[in-house]
């Protein structure tokens, strides 16, 4: 086992996620694609392998847990699929659809999710707020997208009447939660220590407060 394939494994490990050798070759093989065409199409600003593993592997898998008993999922502004195609080849029996409206972006997440073999996955080259879904989704995720603001008011529509936001922040964004005006209830609210990763991290969960008990 060379030095990432252990820095992933490990460090899911710290994450309280044992990942099968497969998951674990499918996270390396994504891996590989994302390095190859970083370099003509500049997916990602991390260009070295092992922050890559910590900053956008391990970041990713940090969600993973936090998905619940949603079946139907969108990442929206996922970039080169983060963390939708971790997630997806964590949770190959849920729905996973990924939305980005940068055009190189979504050519390599074609080609990722064809390499991988990802049949469950779907590609959306669109913006947010014109995207019209034939179903809404049980949890809309958004990882450094933009402010929860935002997020809720473009991707509201998005969203299924019982459905969650889930949000990746770095400190706890207390201006962030006043900015929604009590449109919107944080339900749940963790702190998580990536491995390799010194700065903060926070999941929240959100919910329209007309849904919430």
């Amino acid at each position: 086992m060379d030095a990432l394939t252990r820095q992933l494994r490990d460090g899911a490990l710290a994450l309280d996620i044992a990942l099968t050798d497969a998951q674990l070759q499918q996270l390396m093989d994504y891996l590989q694609l994302l390095l190859k065409w970083n370099k003509a199409y500049n997916l990602t600003a991390i260009r070295e392998p092992a922050e890559m593993v910590s900053l956008h592997l391990l970041d990713s898998l940090a969600v993973h847990k936090a998905l619940g008993s949603a079946q139907r999922i969108a990442d929206v502004g996922t970039g080169p699929g983060l963390p939708g195609i971790v997630l997806a080849i964590m949770n190959p029996d849920r729905d996973f659809t990924l939305l980005d409206s940068n055009g190189k972006k979504t050519r390599f997440l074609f080609q990722a999710k064809t390499s991988l073999k990802l049949p469950h996955v779907t590609i959306v080259n669109e913006r947010v707020e014109a995207y019209q879904p034939a179903q809404p989704f049980d949890m809309i995720v958004s990882r450094a997208f933009a402010s929860l603001y935002d997020m809720t008011h473009w991707c509201q529509h998005l969203c299924a009447p019982q459905g969650y936001f889930l949000a990746m922040k770095g400190q706890y964004p207390h201006q962030e939660i006043a900015d929604l005006e009590n449109r919107f209830a944080v339900v749940d609210a963790q702190a998580v220590t990536i491995p390799g990763v010194e700065a903060e991290r926070h999941l929240l969960q959100l919910r329209p407060t007309e849904g919430v008990n």
